[in-house]
């Protein structure tokens, strides 16, 4: 009971340093979606550890793990839009009258 209750701990720890640091480093798109990424790992994990304790079927976790997959190239691709366009990832140098 106190491995599952330190991976429980350890997840909501990894989803408060995901969550931190999004509200931290938020001038470069880069380290926002690496936190979002780190984010939606936690919650994954705490998904997954959760479900195998009731012991439920893990399908639902996996399609949330595709999703996130699908969330993450989703943001690759428009972070390769922006530094493209404007040069770089800050969100100082983009105006929303340029876009």
């Amino acid at each position: 009971m106190m491995i599952f209750s330190l991976m429980i701990s350890g997840s909501l720890f990894m989803v408060g340093c995901g969550l931190w640091s999004f509200m931290k480093y938020h001038k470069h798109l880069l380290n926002l979606l690496l936190s979002l990424e780190f984010t939606m790992l936690g919650v994954f994990w705490l998904m997954s550890v959760q479900m195998s304790s009731v012991g439920c079927e893990s399908y639902f976790s996996l399609f949330f793990l595709t999703m996130a997959a699908c969330e993450g190239a989703l943001g690759l691709s428009l972070l390769v839009y922006m530094v493209r366009s404007h040069g770089n990832d800050l969100f100082n140098s983009m105006s929303a009258l340029e876009c």
